[in-house]
């Protein structure tokens, strides 16, 4: 009823779960991940106690397959479970029990595996791998399981339809303002095309929590421009430009942007449109 993909990023600095089900809010009941750990999916008649004591084993050093011998060997109902897990080194496993709704199954690879029940077939899992791997290792994570989500899902999917997706990301110092690990973590509940609205709200997280890019000193024809641009908004009193920048990029929510002395070249283009 379920597919889903975890994964370690090809650095393996980050750690994450991207899902996709007919079922409400799959994304509050499937994922879990930690920094430095790894990162578990829990579906088909799901055992929420497979993420925290899964992230435990992880946290002790065993390596995902053991995890997954360990947390299914306890498990009266491991017949009707299914499971995927990503340790910290990359090395990845998944458990189907023989009583899940077919097809289900699972495809491992290199710092990932993927896996679903009921699904419209094995190609949803095989090109999920695909696309995940083909994503390259050099871009984000978050984006790479939203490809591969993405991919099964024009693969098919679910077979019964769509309703929710979920995707975590964890990576140390990763979460707003260095306060969490927590990199990543969007849902979308109830939806006609989950997967489609879960792109468009990874696209708002990128924009306003991204890393700073295309930057320019904030000197010269920029900082006149900049200068301009903020007192026809309203931001003409007489604070150093930087503190009026901050004041009205904290209004917009882009404060995870900027750089003092510096102006990110996305900020700009918003700041353009906010003043046109």
């Amino acid at each position: 009823m379920t597919f889903s993909i975890v994964a370690r990023s090809a650095d393996g600095a980050s750690w994450g779960v991207v899902v996709a089900s007919r079922f409400l809010a799959a994304g509050a009941v499937v994922p879990g991940a930690r920094a430095g750990v790894g990162a578990i999916a829990t579906q088909s008649f799901a055992n929420l106690r497979y993420v925290p004591d899964g992230l435990a084993l992880l946290a002790d050093g065993l390596p995902a397959q053991q995890v997954l011998d360990r947390l299914t060997a306890a498990d009266g109902l491991r017949a009707q479970r299914q499971a995927g897990v990503v340790d910290r080194h990359g090395g990845a496993a998944a458990f189907t029990g023989d009583e899940c709704i077919s097809w289900a199954g699972s495809t491992t690879g290199p710092d990932h595996s993927a896996q679903g029940t009921c699904l419209a077939g094995p190609g949803v899992v095989d090109r999920m791998s695909q696309a995940f791997i083909a994503s390259g290792g050099t871009t984000a994570l978050a984006r790479r399981l939203l490809a591969a989500l993405v991919a099964g899902d024009d693969a098919g999917g679910d077979r019964r339809g769509r309703q929710s997706a979920g995707l975590l990301v964890v990576t140390e110092g990763g979460g707003y303002g260095g306060g969490s690990d927590v990199a990543v973590d969007l849902r979308v509940d109830d939806h006609v095309a989950p997967v489609g609205e879960l792109g468009r709200l990874l696209g708002l997280h990128e924009l306003h929590f991204g890393e700073p890019e295309d930057l320019r000193l904030l000197e010269g024809g920029t900082a006149a421009e900049v200068d301009a641009l903020l007192r026809r908004l309203g931001h003409d009193g007489d604070q150093p430009l930087d503190d009026r920048l901050a004041a009205w990029a904290g209004w917009e929510d882009y404060e995870e942007r900027l750089v003092p002395g510096s102006m990110d070249g996305l900020v700009l283009g918003k700041l353009r449109e906010a003043a046109a």
